[in-house]
């Protein structure tokens, strides 16, 4: 995959997980195991239309896959694809734990030389 299709790749992921209610059906999907849009909007204050589309945004960022069930599809986590993407977010919260205390540092050095100036 190249460095731009994985860009694009990584930010369907992320949109995917940061809308609140996709998040959601993930949680469901993985205490239950699989799911249709039908059961999962029966659990959802969204309608079974409105599942099912988001249903399609998190098999196309990896996080679901789809098996025909009969009139239906059955969905289920895809659990390296939700790995990765705990991965990742783990990554990204360590570069900013590391910028928070790189601009501490820099603060804290600029009160301390404004303290000498004033003594």
């Amino acid at each position: 995959m190249s460095t731009t299709a994985a860009a694009k790749f990584d930010d369907q992921l992320w949109s995917a997980i940061g809308d609140p209610t996709r998040r959601r059906m993930l949680d469901l999907l993985l205490v239950e195991g699989d799911g249709t849009a039908t059961t999962l909007s029966q659990r959802l204050p969204v309608t079974r239309q409105a599942v099912a589309k988001h249903l399609g945004v998190l098999d196309r960022a990896g996080l679901v896959r789809a098996t025909p069930a009969g009139r239906e599809r059955r969905y289920q986590v895809d659990d390296a694809q939700l790995a990765r993407a705990a991965a990742q977010l783990s990554s990204v919260g360590s570069e900013w734990d590391a910028r928070l205390q790189r601009i501490k540092r820099i603060a804290e050095a600029i009160q301390r030389t404004q303290h000498i100036e004033h003594d």
